[in-house]
């Protein structure tokens, strides 16, 4: 029986151990790379049952398998796989300074490659559609390069970049559609490029940009559908380069913008849906370049604008379909390139330009269904280059244009409906280029244009239904290239151009129902070009051609129905210098008597 006993003891002692044996792996190499973390949470906790300081029965200083020579493995600083400084269980220790070049997040385990860095020397690229989460860069205070946000549609926020306070380059926010804020980067203070925030559908507001100062280039908000204010801009005092609020649907306003007193390159508000005021651009004193306001179908007046004076390069307001006036601009006195009024279909007046004096390139007024006049415009007095007034149907004079003493190239005077008049531009004197009077149904003469003495290149009057007479011309002496006169159904005679001499290049005299005689061209003696008279039913005789020696180019007459052939050959008859090709067809068939000796 006591032998029994004794066994038994024995085999429990011997059980325990493999008991312990199999749960925790072997003790053995006790310093230990056991599966068991050194202060981690498992139920050895340092103070397990092996007591391995050690009076086990494996006196740890014996050559057991244990090699125990530990105080003991389970007190370890050991290397097994549950070490306490595993990331996954504590918090990112920044402690990874700078790292050097470019990188690209374009997978979640791309962002856990960062953890720790404090900045990047190039560019970081986040283009990430399955990231939800950028915590893992809570370390970093600054991108040397560009910063790129984009097309990373499963990114609600920006939080993890809560620490950077500067990008080096450009800070581009693109195409990000589950981003509804920017709080992530309150931090931010400045940008040492652009700022592209753009089509970002579900962002609501740029708040998380408060601390912003400084932007070093182009600032471009566009395309974001659900933003309604730009109030976290309020820090921003000035814009190198372009300033541009483009289509975003929802902005009502750009209060956010109040501080902003220069912009260095081009200011463009366009395309915004619900913007109803420029009141936020009122401490803008100065454009360097361009002043684009386009196409905000609610916008009703540019009173914001007020404080501007100068406009370097371009001003264009075009397609604002409820802007009724342009009072906001009363202080401007110049612009250095082209001012554009288009499209404003509830424009009725210019009144707001008064101030304007010139305008180095093109003037041009096209399209504004209800504009009715031009008084607006009563200061100015040069033009550089295009003066173009065009399609505006209700406009009946240019009495505004009076003090305007030079157009520097093309004059076009076009589509205009109801205009009967053109003598508000009496006042100029030449035209360098080209002098265009086109279809202006209502126009009945073309006296104001009495000062010009010459047209460089080309003058065309034509499609003008109601026009009787081109008196108005009668101080022209020549025409450096081509003169057209057709189409102009009640024209009777062309004897306003009764001072001209020559015509450099073509001379087109056509489709003119009511003219009945050439006799205001009883000066012209040389045509450079090509001569046409064609299809003009009342023309009975070409007497006003008799002092014409020389066609340079082709001389067509045809389709004139009532025009005998034997008028035609009598015109080659006085030539010196003889066309190089002659085209007589489709006039009045006669027999010449005498018969021309140069009748074809």
């Amino acid at each position: 029986m006591r032998y029994l006993l004794l066994m038994a003891l024995a085999t429990v002692l011997v059980c325990g151990g493999c008991s312990k044996s199999s749960s925790g792996g072997d003790d053995s190499g006790a310093t230990d790379t056991d599966s068991d973390a050194d202060t981690d949470t498992d139920t050895d906790s340092d103070t397990d049952t092996d007591t391995d300081t050690d009076t086990d029965t494996d006196t740890d200083t014996d050559a057991d398998t244990d090699t125990d020579t530990d105080t003991d493995t389970d007190t370890d600083t050991d290397t097994d796989t549950d070490t306490d400084t595993d990331t996954d269980t504590g918090p990112i220790v920044c402690t990874l300074g700078e790292y050097t070049g470019d990188f690209t997040i374009s997978t979640p385990s791309d962002v856990a490659t960062l953890a720790g860095y404090t900045s990047i020397s190039g560019y970081l690229t986040i283009e990430c559609p399955a990231c939800i989460d950028l915590s893992g860069l809570i370390c970093l205070t600054s991108v040397g390069g560009n910063l790129v946000i984009e097309d990373s549609v499963s990114l609600a926020n920006l939080n993890g970049l809560s620490a950077i306070t500067s990008v080096g380059e450009d800070l581009l926010i693109e195409r990000n559609d589950a981003i509804t804020n920017l709080d992530g980067l309150s931090a931010l203070t400045s940008v040492g490029g652009d700022l592209l925030i753009s089509s970002n559908a579900a962002l609501t507001n740029l708040v998380g940009l408060s601390a912003l100062t400084s932007v070093g280039g182009e600032l471009y908000i566009g395309n974001n559908d659900a933003l309604t204010n730009l109030n976290g801009l309020s820090g921003i005092t000035s814009v190198v380069k372009d300033l541009s609020i483009q289509g975003n649907a929802s902005l009502t306003n750009l209060d956010g913008l109040s501080n902003i007193t220069s912009v260095g390159w081009g200011l463009r508000i366009g395309n915004n849906a619900s913007l109803t005021n420029l009141d936020g651009l009122s401490n803008i004193t100065s454009v360097g370049w361009d002043l684009w306001i386009e196409n905000n179908d609610a916008l009703t007046n540019l009173d914001g604008l007020s404080g501007i004076t100068s406009v370097g390069m371009y001003l264009s307001i075009q397609g604002n379909a409820s802007l009724t006036n342009l009072d906001g601009l009363s202080n401007i006195t110049s612009v250095g390139g082209d001012l554009r009024i288009g499209n404003n279909d509830a424009l009725t007046n210019l009144d707001g330009l008064s101030a304007l004096t010139s305008v180095n390139e093109d003037l041009r007024i096209e399209d504004n269904a209800v504009l009715t006049n031009l008084d607006g415009l009563s200061g100015l007095s040069s033009v550089g280059e295009d003066l173009w007034i065009e399609d505006n149907a209700v406009l009946t004079n240019l009495d505004g244009l009076s003090g305007l003493n030079s157009v520097g190239e093309y004059l076009r005077i076009s589509g205009n409906d109801s205009l009967t008049n053109v003598n508000g531009l009496s006042g100029i004197t030449s035209v360098v280029e080209d002098l265009t009077i086109f279809g202006n149904d209502s126009l009945t003469n073309v006296n104001g244009l009495s000062g010009i003495t010459s047209v460089v290149e080309y003058l065309t009057i034509s499609g003008n239904d109601a026009l009787t007479n081109l008196n108005g011309l009668s101080n022209i002496t020549t025409v450096g290239i081509n003169l057209f006169i057709y189409d102009n159904d009640a024209l009777t005679n062309l004897d306003g151009l009764s001072a001209l001499t020559s015509v450099g290049g073509n001379l087109s005299i056509g489709g003119n129902d009511a003219l009945t005689n050439l006799d205001g061209l009883s000066a012209l003696i040389s045509v450079g070009g090509n001569l046409y008279i064609y299809n003009n039913a009342a023309l009975p005789n070409l007497d006003g051609l008799s002092a014409l020696i020389s066609v340079g180019g082709d001389l067509n007459i045809y389709d004139n129905v009532i025009l005998p052939d034997c008028e035609v050959c009598e015109v080659l008859d006085q030539l010196t210098t003889a066309p190089t090709a002659i085209d007589v067809h489709d006039n009045l068939d006669d027999t010449c008597t005498p018969v021309p000796a140069s009748c074809p």
